[in-house]
């Protein structure tokens, strides 16, 4: 399998761009033409063999669900709509034919799934398989949500259940490991919490609830209070709830006045608690500080 021969099957297999792309894969570069009155937002992501995925337990069509998924949930926390996406991959000597094929089918199937064309991209060989998603998604123009606006006295929502990836990984078994395995972006609710809520703020919680309402405080510089009962994935525990990552739920702020649904579709939401004055980044569970305790690369390396 040589690098021409791979980019033509990989051309073969994402046909069928979006119609604003205007050239897609084999030339140096993409051309996407925007759409008059919108902001493109972009977000990478890494997805790293043996730090977010193993070969020996995690399937390769998986792995490409979840290189796609974890960009598509930025783009939904942004409450945006996804246009086109990127892949550059590192191959180690151990992916033959067979993975590399079932690694893109299930990154593709997820792409026509929403709507978000693979454009190009770049293949190399490194001795860990590597995965680097680019996507880009479309929201009117300064109409996106974003992390800096919440403000005192906003109450604060999650949507979903809590700690399904961290049970599942733990176990590798279950409804859990299906979730840890193949994760779902909130891009439909992305977009009613901007357009029918209008949040003042917002992020997907992608490293641990504790550790990304820390950083969606700092960013706003206000503290918050959970004050109510979180919602928890079934056999998941409170430390899974909280401090577990990649459950790519989405974590919000919105008025008091906002007219906050209970279930946005079949995805249920939750109150958990309060913005408040206070220290920026400080968050209380029930009146006692939570340490933020989600995953950080660097003070795990």
């Amino acid at each position: 399998m040589d690098e021409l021969g791979l980019v033509r099957r990989i051309r073969s297999l994402a046909k069928g761009a979006g119609s604003n792309v205007v050239l897609g894969i084999g030339d140096d570069a993409a051309i996407f033409r925007p759409r008059p009155g919108e902001d493109l937002v972009f977000t990478t992501d890494l997805l790293v063999e043996d730090i977010h995925f193993r070969r020996d337990t995690h399937p390769p069509d998986a792995v490409g669900h979840k290189t796609l998924a974890r960009g598509l949930s930025d783009i939904a926390a942004m409450g945006a709509e996804p246009r086109f996406c990127l892949l550059s991959l590192a191959l180690s000597s151990c992916c033959d034919h067979k993975w590399v094929h079932a690694f893109y089918r299930g990154l593709l199937r997820l792409a026509r799934q929403t709507g978000t064309p693979l454009v190009g991209g770049d293949l190399a060989h490194a001795d860990k398989i590597t995965c680097d998603i680019v996507v880009c998604g479309a929201v009117p123009k300064g109409k996106a949500l974003r992390r800096d606006g919440a403000r005192p006295g906003d109450l604060l929502y999650v949507s979903g259940k809590l700690g399904g990836s961290a049970l599942g990984l733990s176990l590798r078994e279950g409804p859990g490991w299906k979730r840890h395995l193949r994760p779902q972006a909130r891009l439909e609710a992305g977009r009613v919490i901007r357009e029918q809520i209008k949040a003042s703020a917002g992020m997907d919680l992608s490293d641990g609830l504790s550790i990304d309402l820390h950083r969606l405080c700092v960013a706003s510089g206000v503290a918050a209070e959970i004050d109510q009962p979180i919602p928890i994935f079934r056999g998941a525990t409170l430390d899974q709830a909280l401090h577990g990552g990649e459950d790519y739920e989405l974590l919000f702020t919105a008025s008091p006045k906002s007219a906050v649904p209970s279930n946005i579709g079949s995805l249920p939401v939750t109150r958990i608690g309060r913005i408040v004055k206070g220290k920026a980044g400080s968050v209380k569970l029930y009146g006692k500080p939570l340490p933020p305790l989600g995953y950080d690369h660097f003070r795990h390396s």
